[in-house]
């Protein structure tokens, strides 16, 4: 199980190792380590959405060691810079946080194009898979396309959704659903947002009213608050961190088109703008292609030859 689950994150970073690693391993291979070199080396990082926090400490760290002479070869900084990235993430509790009685809420949010409904079908497949009965709830009552494409996932998954009117109060969605969650005795209602723009201020306060609507039907809730952010979308990734964090207390962010990106850098540059952890990683289109965020794994398969 390990290994399948090792080949299917290798398989969905291809792309990062060909472009990525692949310009590492060019660059520092064979060479001799020089500050010109490191300086280079310090360039491709920020190129690759590593960030300009965590390139720095990278690249002070190779710095430090070419200077005192126990650095010298290419290889070495290659092999530094897996052991040290392995080593960013502080241990972290990645598991989803389940409610102790009564129905687990998940909030779900992030802008448009990011991947959220992909991500919603791929969490309920997971969590029924782990044999736990799953609702939906369409709180993005802005955009008929959004209920619909909600609805033909919950088709094809079999598990229920919970909708209300095209413009309607996406609040009064999410009272409904609890309700209903409540009720059937579901285990786990997953409720949708409509992909706002973390510039948006009503639109944020509308998340914060879906927030507070779902804690007064089901105390505690929601018990889990994730983000789903779009690999490909570089350094606009952390401002929409740190927004949507703001807003509705961020529990953990699920990290989609990775298979998309050759900068998989984007997870470490993440890791350095928040301490909010990445507990899922998309990898593919399909509803199994979602993945627990495991660091070493992740690092172990960028760097697979």
């Amino acid at each position: 199980m390990i290994r399948s689950i090792f080949s299917k994150i290798k398989s969905g970073l291809e792309r990062t190792r060909q472009g990525f690693v692949s310009q590492l391993r060019s660059l520092l291979r064979g060479k001799r380590l020089s500050a010109e070199l490191i300086d280079e080396l310090e360039t491709r990082l920020i190129e690759s959405d590593v960030g300009v926090h965590a390139t720095r400490r990278l690249v002070e760290g190779i710095r430090a060691h070419f200077k005192a002479g126990n650095m010298q070869k290419g290889e070495d900084a290659l092999e530094y810079l897996k052991r040290e990235l392995k080593a960013m993430w502080p241990q972290a509790d990645r598991r989803l946080r389940y409610a102790q009685s009564g129905p687990t809420v998940i909030l779900v949010t992030g802008v448009n194009g990011a991947g959220k409904t992909t991500s919603i079908a791929k969490l309920a497949h997971a969590l029924k898979a782990d044999g736990k009965s799953v609702m939906l709830g369409a709180c993005d009552t802005f955009r008929a396309g959004a209920v619909r494409q909600l609805e033909i996932w919950a088709e094809r998954l079999g598990v229920p959704v919970v909708k209300g009117q095209q413009g309607g109060d996406p609040a009064a969605v999410a009272f409904d659903a609890a309700g209903a969650a409540k009720s059937r005795g579901v285990d786990v209602l997953i409720l949708d947002t409509a992909g706002r723009l973390h510039t948006q201020d009503p639109l944020m306060r509308q998340l914060t009213k879906i927030r507070a609507v779902a804690e007064k039907q089901i105390p505690g809730a929601p018990h889990e608050v994730l983000l789903v952010l779009d690999a490909t979308s570089g350094q606009n990734a952390m401002r929409q961190a740190e927004e949507f964090s703001k807003a509705v207390g961020v529990t953990g962010i699920f990290l989609t088109k990775l298979d998309g990106t050759a900068k998989g850098g984007i997870v470490i540059a993440v890791r350095e703008a928040t301490d909010i952890p990445v507990k899922f990683i998309g990898v593919g289109e399909t509803p199994e292609d979602i993945q627990p965020f495991d660091p070493e794994q992740f690092v172990e398969a960028m760097f697979e030859e």
